[in-house]
């Protein structure tokens, strides 16, 4: 699967892949990552991106051009690239568009600086445009990867135990029990007994109600999910 990240800061995203499960995979060639620069497609001899913004306001916004440009150059290396847009006006990002994205072969982020990106780039280009949050950061940079990351760990092949996917958070309403490891007792906190009892059944069982209860301090919504499909499924 390739990632392309279109950015105006190539460094703040090559690094996240560096270390770890993500670079393993790059290593193993389940994971390609490439780097698209504006900056390199702008008519202006300076290379500027940005202008003031038409119709007054604070900052600047990305200049449609190189966006335009580059985006074409992509097209045209590969047209069954599948284009997102990051901005916090759309649709959260959720696990379940994880898992979808995950079988797409190429995908590309593109990342907005400043006050954003000239909306007729995002209406010529955005296949998807996608929020990871009620927040502004400085730039979709870290959005990109946080989307990035999700994708991957859903990519055949790139987690050393994939049956570990089938068990986390957001796979079923309820947030994922909490983790425990060794020693069993630690500054005079013990694991839950039960845990050390080898009894799967009740383990299993114990898991869901420390799930619940988890899920009811932390996301009450997603408990009135995880009741409601129970009471369907009945």
């Amino acid at each position: 699967m390739t990632f392309t990240f279109v950015t105006l800061f190539q460094n703040i995203v090559e690094g996240y892949f560096c270390d770890s499960i993500l670079k393993r995979a790059i290593d193993k060639e389940i994971l390609n990552i490439n780097y698209l620069d504006p900056r390199e497609f702008s008519n202006n001899k300076h290379s500027k991106v940005d202008d003031t913004a038409v119709g007054g306001g604070a900052g600047m916004v990305m200049n449609p051009q190189p966006l335009f440009n580059s985006l074409s150059e992509l097209k045209k290396q590969d047209e069954n690239v599948h284009i997102v847009f990051l901005t916090p006006v759309a649709k959260p990002f959720v696990q379940r568009d994880a898992k979808r994205l995950a079988k797409i072969s190429h995908i590309a982020f593109v990342s907005g600086r400043y006050e954003g990106i000239d909306e007729r780039v995002i209406e010529e280009f955005a296949d998807e445009v996608f929020s990871i949050g009620d927040y502004i950061l400085t730039g979709g940079e870290l959005p990109s990867l946080v989307m990035c990351d999700a994708i991957s760990r859903n990519v055949e092949g790139v987690l050393g135990n994939s049956e570990s996917l089938s068990i986390e958070s957001f796979e079923t309403p309820l947030l994922e029990a909490p983790s425990f490891s060794k020693p069993k007792d630690f500054q005079s906190c013990s694991v839950p007994s039960e845990y050390l009892k080898g009894n799967h059944s009740k383990i299993r069982s114990l898991k869901l109600a420390l799930s619940e209860c988890k899920t009811k301090f932390f996301r009450p919504e997603q408990l009135l999910k995880h009741r409601t499909r129970k009471s369907y499924e009945k």
